[in-house]
This record gives C-alpha cells, sequence and structure tokens, in this order.
C-alpha cells in the first residue's frame, strides 16, 4: 500500500513572535498528518472510538531542522515504524513542497487504550486494522 504525504500550508496563526512556527505546532502537524496515514489506510478513528477505543500519545518528539514560516507549503511523510501488541510508533518527515528540503523530523508513540485508559491489544480492538498495520511495516 502506498501512503501518500500529507500536504498543508503555514497558517499566520501558527506563528510566533520570530514570524517563524511555534514549536508547539509541530505535534499538531504530525497529527494531522497521522489522522490522514490513518484514512488512507481504511481506519475510521472516529468508528473506534465509538466502540471504546482510543489511540493514546505515549510520547512525541521533534527536530527541528529549518524553521517554518507563514504561507510556506509543506508535506509531511508519515511512516508506521514499529508495533507492538498495544503500541505503534510513527517517524514523520516535514519538507518544503517548492525545494523538496527538509524542515523537520519527528516520532511518536501511540497506544491502544480502553475507555479505562488501560491498555489494550490492537488485535483486539480491531482484527483487520491490525492486519492493515502489520502489513505496512
Amino acid at each position: 500500500m502506498q501512503i501518500k504525504p500529507y500536504s498543508r500550508r503555514i497558517n499566520y496563526y501558527e506563528t510566533d513572535m520570530m514570524s517563524i512556527v511555534h514549536h508547539s505546532n509541530y505535534i499538531r502537524f504530525f497529527e494531522e498528518a497521522r489522522c490522514d496515514f490513518m484514512e488512507q489506510i481504511g481506519c475510521d478513528v472516529r468508528a473506534l472510538e465509538d466502540k471504546g477505543v482510543s489511540i493514546a500519545v505515549v510520547d512525541a518528539y521533534a527536530k527541528y531542522i529549518i524553521p517554518l514560516k507563514f504561507d510556506d507549503k509543506v508535506y509531511i511523510i508519515t511512516k508506521l515504524t514499529k508495533m507492538s501488541a498495544a503500541k505503534m510508533e510513527f517517524e514523520y518527515e516535514i519538507r518544503f513542497a517548492d525545494s523538496d528540503i527538509l524542515a523537520t523530523t519527528g516520532r511518536t508513540t501511540h497506544c491502544c487504550v480502553n475507555r479505562s485508559n488501560k491498555p489494550m491489544p490492537i488485535k483486539k480492538a480491531d482484527a483487520n486494522l491490525y492486519e492493515t498495520l502489520q502489513n505496512l511495516i
């Protein structure tokens, strides 16, 4: 399965007083790209939540290489890099759309949890999702 990069434009409100994207927004960009990734593989995150399953963030990391600024057009490559019974790890690359230059890299780790925020196996949450994710590693 070929996952298409997620594209977006940097909004003015995402910048700080130095006219660059505030560091907290990069984690949001990763989330947007990850949700797009899940949609592309056929995972309806809302349907999972309706069944009482959430994909919780365990940790998040970003390395800022070149600052993003208002009106920059970027794309984000999202890759599933690790998976265990209940956890998933994604890696991200944010690149400038016009030059393909790498601006940021990042990583997030997630755990499937039930309504009580207790970890649960991905396979139990959604067997089809588990199978799809296994085929992406």
